[in-house]
């Protein structure tokens, strides 16, 4: 007898983050990002949104 698992339940996809205004590390990683995009590297543009959300996070005044 084969017994099926419950239901998968998937968040919502995040939003892509945006980079901090008049900060330059902000804008390197936006701009790695595009260009990563572009060549199709998708990877790499999570990877570029994974630390554009660290760096512009709550303490981003504080850090830059």
């Amino acid at each position: 007898m084969t017994t099926m698992s419950g239901p998968v339940h998937l968040n919502t996809p995040l939003l892509e983050p945006a980079p901090v205004g008049g900060c330059d590390v902000c804008a390197a990683l936006a701009r790695q990002r595009e260009e990563n995009r572009r060549t199709g590297d998708m990877s790499a543009v999570s990877d570029a949104n994974i630390e554009i959300r660290r760096h512009s996070g709550p303490e981003h005044r504080r850090r830059t």
